[in-house]
């Protein structure tokens, strides 16, 4: 009898601990807490609704591509952040032929010192896709932009772009519709090939160099920012999965399967990033946390700055969807444009480029 008492004691005695450890016991993967706090840089002016893509030209002048789809009585635009934080008008970027709109999505400066953006068409009839997405290239002379040129024609999402070692890159972030999970793509051109018009399927054409899968049901975004690392390995932004992925090349430049570098529980989405050269942190938009995340050479993961909703007026985060970095701050520009499972939730004015002090 004794002894089942004292079996009953102990029964009760290791219970009572498990339950104790499983009310005390800090989640697995706890949010990450934040090390800096964002701030305001520039309010946009209020014709530019939904600032998205960011490049640093050499002179200094921040070149910010503006589609304006919060508010589409209002054009598309690019727009300029000189050194002293003035915000300008840059240029006007032409309609396309077809839909007689024009969606600024991902900018950057080739060595030449000519600009490419990417055209993202999808807005004009986000239902059906047109395959009508296209990257444009601005010739550029002693700093002022000349008329826009198509340089390829015929994706469905054309979204980042980047040009390196003679190749312009860009993604497609819903290259296959109606996909499931959802297929997208990374597609590469020499830069003497301009005037390409992709070939469909997509999938098929031979300009594709990546693909990736994306299983969030909820929102239908895969491949998204692109970056290289000092050592020329190309890192793609799954949108939608919030994971970081990697291509390498070997060593006639052919690239090997893309493949996930990085992933975190607190890392809901990945939208521009930006490689520091000097360090090879990956620095993530994480349109859906509101937060800058940041992706060590060794694939950890931790938040740079986070806030909850607001209206950002104050230059805290407002789904933040690109980042870059002048001297020693990041600088954010913030969408704004909901989506589902975001902490964002309503678009409203003023639109606003935040930056984060960087040690």
């Amino acid at each position: 009898m004794f002894t089942r008492i004292r079996f009953a004691l102990l029964w009760s005695i290791a219970v009572g601990l498990a339950v104790t450890m499983a009310c005390t016991t800090p989640a697995a993967d706890p949010p990450e807490k934040p090390r800096k706090q964002a701030e305001l840089l520039v309010r946009m002016p209020d014709f530019c609704n939904t600032p998205d893509g960011m490049c640093l030209y050499p002179d200094g002048n921040i070149i910010v591509s503006v589609p304006n789809v919060n508010d589409q009585t209002q054009p598309g635009v690019i727009m300029k952040v000189t050194p002293d934080n003035k915000v300008e008008r840059f240029y006007d970027p032409p309609l396309h032929p077809d839909t007689g709109k024009a969606y600024p999505f991902g900018i950057c400066v080739a060595p030449n010192g000519d600009i490419f953006y990417a055209d993202l068409q999808r807005f004009a009839n986000p239902e059906t896709p047109n395959y009508k997405s296209r990257v444009m290239r601005i010739p550029m002379k002693n700093g002022k932009p000349g008329k826009a040129v198509v340089f390829c024609s015929g994706l469905v999402v054309a979204n980042a772009v980047v040009v390196r070692d003679g190749y312009v890159y860009t993604s497609d972030t819903i290259m296959v519709p109606g996909s499931k999970p959802l297929i997208s793509g990374v597609f590469r051109f020499k830069l003497d090939e301009e005037g390409v018009e992709v070939k469909q399927p997509l999938i098929d054409d031979p300009h594709l160099i990546a693909t990736m899968k994306t299983y969030n049901p909820d929102v239908g975004f895969g491949a998204d920012g692109m970056t290289f690392d000092s050592k020329g390995n190309l890192y793609i932004g799954n949108f939608a999965d919030g994971t970081l992925h990697q291509v390498k090349f070997d060593a006639q430049g052919k690239p090997q399967p893309a493949t996930i570098f990085a992933k975190a529980p607190f890392m809901k989405s990945c939208d521009g990033i930006f490689c520091d050269l000097k360090t090879d942190k990956i620095y993530v938009a994480d349109s859906i946390a509101n937060a800058v995340q940041v992706v060590t050479p060794d694939a950890q993961v931790y938040t740079l700055a986070q806030d909850p909703e607001n209206d950002g007026k104050d230059g805290l985060l407002d789904q933040p969807c690109e980042v870059l970095i002048r001297g020693r701050e990041m600088v954010v520009s913030n969408f704004d444009f909901p989506v589902p499972g975001g902490v964002n939730t309503k678009y409203e004015l003023p639109n606003t480029l935040s930056r984060i002090p960087l040690d």
